[in-house]
């Protein structure tokens, strides 16, 4: 079995068509998202027709749900964006998507940890970048639902990694699909860059007890998502991160 896995799309339906091009060249019939699908500085209402036409299982990410939560007042301006275009049918489809599916037998799939949207699985805030967590804490944010799963597939983060826990799972981050890089100002303040603007993705394979995986990374035309963010409004980070996967110095 193959399953490709893709997270944090953050709207850049750019990214998205590319992927679905490459993974259908590649093969590949199986996709799973794992959220934060729409809020982003891109085409949010284009996003999430294009997951609804394919029919891909989606997982609900925490800016999904805050869409939904929250006070377009007091909503972020991706959040705003994403509230402002879709109707609020889409909007109930992302709040009604499940917090955690199994693609497969022993998969566990989530958008942060098993028992958070907000909380990242395989890192921690070290001096306001992400750092891998060391193992006592992923064993705690995996819980028993996690540490009895063959592998657990996982975002938020837009980090790109692979954990294999001692007695436990296989964790796998595939990095975010549309967004390369971030900075927040909230507690814990923290920043990430993929270091490049290409869409990445990962691929599960599972044959018998064997487990591997390939981290993607794809181009795709993202000075034509840059230029949306530019057209749409956002400062000059957000498309200087999406051009080349680094944050602007003053960031």
């Amino acid at each position: 079995m193959r399953l490709a896995v893709i997270t944090d799309i953050h709207g850049n339906a750019a990214a998205l068509d590319a992927m679905l091009e490459d993974a259908a060249a590649r093969g590949l019939r199986e996709i799973i998202c794992l959220g934060d699908i729409a809020s982003g500085a891109g085409w949010p209402r284009e996003t999430v027709e294009m997951l609804a036409a394919t029919g891909i299982p989606c997982i609900r990410g925490n800016h999904d749900r805050w869409i939904s939560e929250h006070d377009p007042a007091t909503m972020g301006k991706q959040d705003r964006l994403a509230y402002d275009e879709l109707s609020s049918d889409q909007r109930g489809w992302l709040l009604g998507l499940p917090t955690a599916l199994e693609p497969e037998p022993g998969v566990l799939a989530v958008h942060g940890s098993p028992g958070s949207d907000v909380q990242n699985l395989i890192e921690e805030v070290v001096a306001e970048r992400l750092r891998p967590a060391p193992m006592a804490v992923l064993r705690e944010r995996l819980g028993e639902a996690g540490m009895a799963a063959r592998v657990v597939l996982c975002g938020h983060s837009h980090r790109s990694g692979l954990v294999q826990v001692p007695g436990g799972p296989l964790v796998v981050n595939p990095g975010s699909l549309g967004l390369p890089g971030f900075r927040i100002s909230r507690e814990p303040a923290h920043r990430q860059e993929a270091g490049t603007p290409h869409a990445r993705y990962a691929v599960l394979h599972l044959d018998g007890d064997a487990v591997q995986v390939e981290m993607l990374a794809i181009a795709y035309d993202w000075e034509a998502a840059a230029k949306r963010a530019e057209d749409v409004g956002f400062n000059a980070a957000w498309p200087h991160v999406i051009r080349t996967g680094l944050l602007p110095e003053s960031a």
